[in-house]
């Protein structure tokens, strides 16, 4: 058999990480990287226990491997720790009330008409890059009060800056521009709200006042609502859009499953909690252990960057009997790939809405269709797995 190695990195292993996934769960659940310097947990149990346990996982170094230990000031809330991610996840949860969910429901069908009813009486279209990529982009940005003709160019750099070469850990010059004119655009649109507020996020974030240790209050900075306006615009394009790519794609090749939804509509959101559970659109989230720790009985030294690979936990058989069996009906109490703890995915309500409406709205239109295989085409990151184009053939 062959050496055990998983390299997130490797563009080989991330097209299918599934098989050696397995492998570490069977051999290695404490697996060490050497090269890259890392230790990565794969088992559901390991990985859960991880989340809840902030004190000992800490994300104040960051959850990117690569971005480890370099962390822009003010760093963002994904890359703090209680109690200032507590004070500044605060200042947001209110965002995300599930009333403030719940409203979007109608813009985001409206959305789904605009996408979708063009391509009826076509042969197959594009199912990512001509709907799945461009319905989470204008949700998150029409919460965030970016404006609608900005927001197709908002999720090009949003791309840009994720993508990864093979093997390669450093942002390369095309990411690092894509950075530059995204955080340069919004903070454009900061300055003009601080001067015209309006009925969105980055106003209610301008109006926004942060209650400190000692009891005093203050505003949030501009560069600290830059941080917060990129991160929850990247992480609510990027995943969703990876989210309704693997949804083409897994009702496509199960046949059998998409039929029982169209049998059984009311099936629809526990098949958007399978379609998480099975290939997590997030398959990896790093951490620091702050102390000595041991795991399956060897010691990880403070300082040591851990892996949660939530990805491989949603196929451990040790929680989910025949796990890599795909069951729109499948019953179970949990997974990982929204996160556990205080970093639980802030926009998990709305990405599990936008997916039951993307996908009652594509059934209604689209009762069958096949994947194009040969026309798939993944993007690479260190941080979200799915795919940037799913082309479909229609009946």
């Amino acid at each position: 058999m062959d050496e055990l190695y998983y390299d997130p990195y490797d563009y080989q292993i991330d097209a299918d990480p599934h098989p050696i996934w397995k492998r570490m769960r069977d051999e290695a659940p404490l697996y060490r990287n050497e090269k890259l310097d890392f230790y990565a947990l794969s088992r559901f149990r390991d990985v859960l226990d991880a989340s809840l346990d902030h004190e000992t996982f800490s994300s104040a170094r960051g959850t990117v491997l690569e971005l480890m230990g370099r962390i822009p000031k003010p760093p963002p809330m994904i890359f703090t720790d209680p109690p200032e991610h507590s004070r500044l996840r605060k200042l947001v949860s209110r965002s995300f009330s599930p009333r403030r969910v719940s409203a979007l429901e109608p813009r985001i069908r409206e959305l789904c008409r605009r996408y979708l009813d063009p391509q009826v009486g076509r042969d197959g279209f594009d199912y990512v890059a001509e709907f799945g990529a461009k319905l989470p982009v204008m949700v998150i940005s029409s919460l965030l009060g970016i404006p609608e003709g900005d927001q197709e160019q908002v999720r090009e750099w949003t791309d840009r800056m994720l993508h990864r070469e093979p093997g390669q850990r450093e942002p390369s010059p095309a990411s690092v521009e894509a950075g530059q004119s995204f955080y340069r655009y919004i903070g454009e649109l900061i300055a003009d709200r601080t001067r015209r507020p309006r009925d969105d996020m980055m106003s209610q974030l301008l109006a926004s006042e942060i209650t400190l240790e000692d009891g005093s209050r203050r505003k949030l900075e501009p560069g600290e609502i830059l941080t917060f306006v990129g991160l929850l615009s990247a992480a609510g394009n990027e995943t969703v859009a990876r989210l309704l790519g693997w949804a083409a794609i897994l009702l496509g090749r199960h046949s059998d499953q998409r039929e029982r939804l169209l049998r059984e509509p009311g099936l629809i959101p526990n098949a958007v909690e399978e379609l998480l559970r099975y290939e997590a659109p997030s398959p990896v989230q790093a951490r620091t252990v702050t102390h000595d720790v041991e795991i399956h009985g060897e010691v990880v030294p403070a300082g040591s960057t851990v892996l949660l690979l939530t990805g491989s936990a949603g196929r451990d058989e040790r929680e989910y009997p025949d796990a890599d069996r795909f069951d729109v009906s499948r019953r179970f109490e949990r997974h990982v790939s929204f996160g556990f703890g205080i970093h639980f995915c802030l926009g998990a309500s709305l990405a599990r809405l936008e997916g039951r409406v993307a996908l009652e709205e594509t059934l209604r239109r689209f009762p069958h269709w096949e994947v194009v295989e040969e026309g798939l085409e993944m993007i690479h990151t260190s941080t979200v797995r799915g795919y940037a184009r799913v082309p479909i053939r229609l009946p």
